[in-house]
């Protein structure tokens, strides 16, 4: 495996400066160097404070405020199935994802799983996952919390820990920019008794802003017991302390009860859930010509309420117990931007997490009614400490080299290093190749919980070696891109016969050896039309379920006058919905279409078609996807 990832490396290189030469072969001016077209992208996930994406050497993916409010959608993951290549969440309705048993929601990045707490989901770069499980809670992400999103494909782990092997969705919550108020109501209703409900107030008065947010979703779903329903309420406050420092401060709760009906083969009674999930966060920044810096603290928790339900067909009955658990995640992070001298960024950064909870089955029948039973109670820390290094060489070449030396209270101490290299050529191209490791704790569940847990379990590790090109053309309306990257990973948790003994134990025995091409284009035509497009081709050694070979998704849209249109084509080749000996692929279209029309200058009117071709298909096995769906409403500011 070393000799692979020797050879792979190597080939990289030589791609790189071969390419290289040929760009400067094609030498121009030094004003053609310094060319003036505009990349339009300033982002914060891949460095910590704000940068130009250009010096990244890592790819990141940034879906704005506009994408998403075009969308159209109460959840945020829809749009980023579609705007990001590599990226797929699972899905087994309308509306809503739950969790436990014939749960949705399963964010998966070039074949490793948010399920499996290979990839991390943050806000404001505060990790959102639970405390006990590891994994995000997918219906917590919803639309009216993000100004916008970005999503860095690849290990992130020098910055955030463990977790962010695969990389990162980070939303970023939305702000008011300038002095004034604005509210917006968003209402809509359709297929399958489906509605959806959102009200936003953001206000900016000097040195003060603030945004509230409440939501209301719900549907019958289109299976019997198949119910959805969903409170959402997000707030933050902020303040300008002088004219370098900020303080702020958020809440977001939102709270689910979500019915599972049970593969078709073998329909399930009383599958219901209570979830309640909250996060809250305080900062204090400050923000100078050649020193930026962040000091915050964070808490999220949930409660969950699971009644796993019962099979009469397989001759099961009503269960005596009920799951319970309240999980928390805890941290303090700070870190401090430093330009040393012209060209020069330099990050140093320290983090402390707690997380865990309690997990136990509460009996209301049977033998044992009226008490509980614990399943476990657990808390670890994370102690980690971190550089990040960005230096210009030239006008053309940027380094980029990162450390992170991350200490957990039971596994023991990892050193995770990356580096990369972004250099800006003639004729407005942007070539990057990195070579970056991700790593991930075992969780909780993998040590403790239900056989087969092992309390020995070592962190998985992965290198992600990637090559990325891209150019911007017609003063940058047509950009277009291609990444290509190679994924080694080792020590994967994995449920295998015990070695030591009779039944199943959870061992670090798996492998990762994923192969892909991801390419990007979007073209602004004039001011009335645009299109985009986005492809990624998959190649996974080991074959995990959700994560499809190829992946494509073509979209147009059309602005003019009062009107709106925007329609998108969604091609999944090769999901695997099942792996082993019983394996199992899906093949499908999905074609949406969304409208607007601006009625008055405060009052829209909107729908949304999905699903318009009929499609039959399955994402979770057992679990068949709606036909064609529709929703329209209304949309009022003032």
């Amino acid at each position: 495996m070393k000799e692979k990832r020797i050879v792979v490396a190597t080939v990289l290189l030589v791609n790189m400066i071969f390419s290289v030469e040929v760009m400067q072969a094609q030498h121009v001016d030094t004003a053609s160097v310094n060319r003036d077209y505009s990349l339009d992208e300033v982002v914060v996930t891949g460095s910590r404070e704000e940068t130009d994406i250009r010096h990244l050497s890592q790819t990141v993916t940034v879906v704005d405020r506009l994408k998403i409010e075009k969308a159209l959608q109460p959840s945020l993951l829809p749009v980023l199935t579609e705007q990001v290549p590599g990226l797929f969440v699972t899905s087994r309705g309308i509306m809503g994802y739950g969790v436990s048993g014939g749960a949705a929601g399963n964010i998966s990045l070039r074949g490793l799983s948010g399920g499996s707490a290979q990839l991390m989901v943050m806000i404001d770069g505060h990790p959102q996952y639970a405390g006990i499980f590891g994994h995000p809670v997918s219906d917590a992400y919803q639309s009216f919390l993000a100004e916008k999103v970005e999503v860095l494909r690849g290990p992130a782990s020098v910055l955030y820990g463990s977790n962010a092997m695969g990389g990162v969705i980070n939303i970023v919550t939305r702000k008011m920019k300038e002095d004034g108020v604005n509210t917006n109501l968003h209402v809509g209703y359709g297929s399958y008794n489906t509605l959806e409900t959102e009200l936003t107030n953001r206000i900016r008065k000097g040195r003060f802003s603030s945004i509230v947010s409440g939501s209301y979703n719900r549907t019958d779903g289109h299976r019997d017991d198949m119910g959805f329903e969903q409170y959402g309420g997000y707030a933050k406050l902020g303040y300008d302390l002088a004219e370098n420092w900020l303080i702020r401060g958020d809440v977001n709760i939102t709270h689910f009860n979500a019915s599972y009906p049970g593969p078709v083969s073998a329909p399930l009674v009383d599958g219901d859930q209570r979830i309640t999930r909250g996060m809250t966060s305080f900062a204090l920044e400050n923000r100078y010509e050649k020193s930026t810096g962040t000091l915050s603290f964070f808490y999220n928790w949930g409660d969950h309420w699971i009644n796993d339900g019962y099979t009469p067909s397989d001759g099961e009955s009503p269960q005596d117990g009920r799951f319970n658990s309240h999980d928390n995640m805890m941290g303090i992070s700070v870190y401090q931007s430093f330009q040393l001298f012209r060209g020069n960024r330099l990050t140093a950064g320290f983090d402390w997490f707690r997380y865990g909870g309690r997990a136990w089955n509460e009996y209301v029948s049977g033998p044992n009614a009226g008490t509980t039973s614990d399943i476990v109670d657990k808390d670890e820390d994370e102690l980690a400490g971190y550089l990040d290094l960005r230096q210009n060489i030239s006008s053309w070449l940027t380094v980029n080299a990162g450390i992170r030396v991350d200490h957990h209270s039971r596994v023991g101490t990892e050193w995770i290093p990356q580096a990369g290299l972004a250099f800006h050529l003639p004729h407005a191209i942007e070539l990057k190749a990195s070579a970056t490791k991700g790593f991930r704790y075992p969780i909780l569940r993998e040590m403790y919980m239900f056989p087969p847990q092992n309390p020995d379990l070592q962190p998985e590790s992965m290198w992600n070696y990637e090559l990325a090109f891209a150019q911007y053309l017609l003063d940058g309306r047509l950009v277009y891109g291609i990444n290509l990257f190679y994924i080694d990973g080792k020590n994967l948790i994995m449920t295998l016969p015990n070695p030591n003994g009779s039944g199943m134990l959870n061992q670090n025995s798996g492998e990762i050896d994923n192969t892909g091409v991801e390419v990007q284009v979007a073209y602004a035509i004039n001011r009335t039309w645009s299109v985009d497009a986005n492809y990624s081709f998959l190649h996974m050694e080991n074959p995990v379920v959700a994560a499809p070979e190829n992946k494509l998704y073509v979209g147009a849209n059309f602005s003019k006058g009062r009107w709106n249109i925007s329609s998108g084509l969604q091609y999944i080749h090769g999901l695997y919905t099942a792996v082993g000996k019983n394996e199992a692929k899906e093949n499908f279209a999905l074609w949406n279409v969304r409208v607007s029309f601006r009625v008055l200058d405060w009052l829209n009117i909107w729908a949304r078609g999905e699903n318009l071709l009929a499609q039959e298909y399955e994402i979770n096995a057992g679990y068949p996807m709606p036909k064609a769906t529709v929703m329209a409403g209304f949309n009022v500011n003032f």
